[in-house]
């Protein structure tokens, strides 16, 4: 038998305005059957300085605003709500030991309105339009936090000590074991290691953060610490702007909402579409596209093929969009050496493989030298500068045995490059030999 629990029927869109660090109600969110429908509250449309949550989905008109095609919410409203880990943990809170968690559903409003608060971008959700209240959080050790994880991982009820620390993390996306945490003003998404990890994959994405960041791509910052004698990642927060009056926030938006897509329709996320509104819609165009060429080829020369639509943001003030900085750059596991991105490349073309993105290379605006060249470039940092970041990392002898040739330049990346790409196959094939 399956036991729904729909206890929410609409909750208010708060919003943070540019410069502000307080919220204002921005509007509603109501269930139309299946469905949730927004609409803008009129004070919040007589605000002199109001801005569209989201203008290609959410314009700034009265009245409840039309879904997109195939879409059973808006999108940018979906991209502050909690994924796979958040949702275990609140799961796990509602339901504790009783019934089986395959037994229970949620509708979307009570994932909105039961998450933290902090959540990625500039928007929270509340059950009054006039009085905010945060769900706030008393910023605990990361040992607490570790704890906390390890009780959600193995099907535990979490103690009332621990419950609270880790629900504040519950609005931040992604699958794997998470929180929040705040130091000398600044905030960070802490990543714990996972009971199922087959290596240390905390420690591989340092590497591949760090190593991204050298060869010249945006990358927000990172750390390593240990904890509970763990590694815990600590990237630091790039919506988020610490002020004399408090905190501001950024609003952002995924590459799937950018694209009119949602989780069911994300496999027909595309680079090439993506670009396209990049050279439509942004500023700085050419920067931003050489950027993102850059962050596809170090993806697959690092094996990180977990670059699914919702791992790609743009900043968005109401007025303008521009990339976020690259975050998530996670080396997966993989068997055997053929691989596949999570976004198409060009056409319907998705393999792992440089040669697909020299293929495209005009599709960003790069001749065939320039794009070599952001290639050369990234395999020589990843050359010269492997042993130092992998000491940074502590990296253990047999983990950079794992990840070299495996995830990082593997084989098929590279393989079939031939003519005046030659060169790039026999910079790749030196590199671990």
């Amino acid at each position: 038998m399956i036991f729904k629990e729909n206890l929410y029927k609409e909750a208010f869109v708060w919003i943070w305005l540019t410069g502000e660090t307080e919220p204002v109600v921005a509007g509603k969110l109501s269930t139309h059957g299946e469905k949730l429908i927004f609409n803008y509250g009129l004070s919040y449309l007589d605000r002199k300085n109001s801005v569209s949550i989201y203008k290609a989905e959410l314009p700034l008109k009265s009245g409840f605003l039309p879904l997109l095609p195939n879409m059973m919410m808006p999108s940018c409203l979906r991209d502050a709500a909690p994924d796979a880990w958040g949702r275990r943990v609140i799961i796990s809170r509602k339901i504790g030991q009783g019934l089986e968690k395959s037994s229970l559903q949620f509708n979307e409003l009570t994932y909105f309105l039961e998450s933290g608060s902090d959540r990625i971008g500039a928007l929270d959700f509340q059950l009054s339009p006039s009085v905010y209240e945060p769900r706030s959080y008393k910023n605990v050790s990361l040992e607490e936090l570790i704890a906390s994880a390890e009780y959600i991982e193995k099907g535990i009820a979490l103690p009332p000590e621990l419950d609270e620390a880790l629900t504040h993390g519950t609005s931040i996306g992604g699958a794997r074991p998470k929180a929040l945490i705040e130091e000398n003003h600044k905030k960070y998404i802490a990543k714990f290691s996972s009971s199922t990890d087959l290596y240390n994959v905390v420690k591989s994405e340092f590497v591949a953060m760090r190593l991204a960041k050298l060869s010249g791509l945006n990358v927000t910052p990172v750390s390593l610490v240990r904890a509970s004698n763990k590694d815990v990642l600590l990237i630091e927060r790039f919506d988020r702007i610490h002020s004399e009056k408090g905190w501001e926030r950024r609003g952002m938006v995924s590459a799937l909402t950018l694209l009119g897509l949602d989780e069911m329709m994300a496999r027909y996320a595309s680079y090439e579409d993506l670009a396209e509104m990049i050279r439509r819609e942004f500023q700085n165009a050419s920067t931003l596209l050489k950027e993102l060429f850059g962050r596809i080829t170090f993806n697959i020369l690092s094996g990180n093929t977990d670059d699914h639509a919702r791992n790609h943001a743009a900043f968005w003030d109401g007025h303008s969009l521009n990339l976020t900085p690259a975050y998530d750059i996670c080396p997966q596991n993989r068997v055997g050496n053929e691989a596949s991105q999570a976004m198409l490349i060009y056409k319907e073309n998705r393999k792992s493989q440089l040669s697909v993105c020299l293929d495209a290379a005009h599709i960003f605006l790069l001749s065939q030298k320039e794009a070599l060249e952001i290639i050369q470039y990234q395999l020589e940092t990843i050359t010269k500068k492997w042993d130092l970041v992998c000491e940074e990392a502590e990296l253990s002898e047999i983990d950079r045995r794992f990840l070299q040739g495996r995830q990082f330049l593997n084989p098929f990346s590279y393989e079939d490059l031939t003519g005046e790409r030659f060169f790039i196959k026999e910079l790749a094939g030196n590199v671990f030999t």
